[in-house]
């Protein structure tokens, strides 16, 4: 089963970028975790593909059990990505999706609210390159795909 972060309200903000072809990288803030940096192998889908997002949970709450449950999250986070779209499913209203694995092929989800993410324009993603490419090069190594499980069935 996916962690899904208290029904998502454990993620405050974050942003991720796809702007180099099969790599997603960036930072995610979680409650009682704080700023979590992420490179996962993949591509965002959809209008995002390619793009830099940002995101601002309208719901997070910053709960102290977020801490007993997040206590064996992966820092930082290298995996793969399964889904990331702002219309992950055709029988669903558009919403921001991040779904991936880790390399311990644990499951991970975050659903957000329509709104609460947006493609950043080329000159905010401009003002990222140099943060996002020390992640890269941090992070990169690590990197292998986790593709001995079942990918989502979203499409």
């Amino acid at each position: 089963m996916a962690q899904k972060f208290g029904n998502g309200r454990w993620v405050k903000e974050g942003v991720l970028d796809n702007r180099v072809a099969g790599t997603v990288v960036g930072r995610i803030t979680f409650a009682a975790l704080g700023p979590v940096d992420f490179y996962l192998i993949g591509d965002f889908k959809g209008e995002i593909a390619g793009k830099a997002i940002r995101f601002r949970n309208s719901q997070f709450a910053d709960e102290d059990l977020a801490g007993q449950v997040l206590g064996d999250f992966e820092v930082p986070q290298v995996g793969e990505v399964s889904l990331i779209s702002f219309d992950p499913h055709p029988l669903l209203s558009p919403h921001p999706y991040l779904e991936w694995f880790s390399l311990r092929k644990n499951h991970y989800r975050i659903e957000l609210a329509a709104g609460d993410a947006w493609i950043l324009s080329d000159e905010e993603a401009a003002t990222l390159d140099q943060e996002h490419e020390t992640i890269r090069e941090t992070l990169s190594s690590r990197a292998r795909s986790t593709r001995g499980r079942s990918d989502s069935d979203w499409v």
